[in-house]
């Protein structure tokens, strides 16, 4: 089995607290994903895009460890991609992120360990 190889998509200090950065294609190599960077200072990846629809989960809203989506409002745990509410019915892709000195890293396509629904 390969190990996957982590990509460094930024510092901690280029995304403020409550905010998400876009982390393009091109950079992946796969998918667009979201890096959120929530009020109690943990970070989190999921897939860009709605399992809803287009929307970009970039542009939702951060609250605790949930993401809003700007175009109906489905909710997904940061922690584990589950959707907290319609109108979505599919999980979103998580990816691991771990933080090496300031650098943030995301092994895409590695998916979180199970963990609790954010509450």
């Amino acid at each position: 089995m390969r190990k996957t190889e982590p990509i460094i998509v930024g510092t901690t200090g280029e995304i403020l607290e409550g905010e998400a950065m876009l982390v393009p294609a091109a950079t992946t190599g796969t998918v667009p994903i979201t890096v959120f960077h929530t009020e109690t200072g943990k970070f989190y990846a999921l897939d860009d895009r709605c399992t809803h629809g287009a929307a970009s989960l970039a542009e939702g809203f951060i609250e605790d460890d949930i993401i809003e989506c700007p175009q109906h409002a489905a909710r997904f745990c940061l922690r584990n991609g589950k959707v907290l509410s319609l109108p979505a019915t599919v999980d979103a892709s998580t990816h691991q992120v771990k933080i090496d000195g300031g650098d943030i890293l995301v092994y895409v396509g590695v998916p979180v360990a199970k963990v609790a629904d954010a509450e």
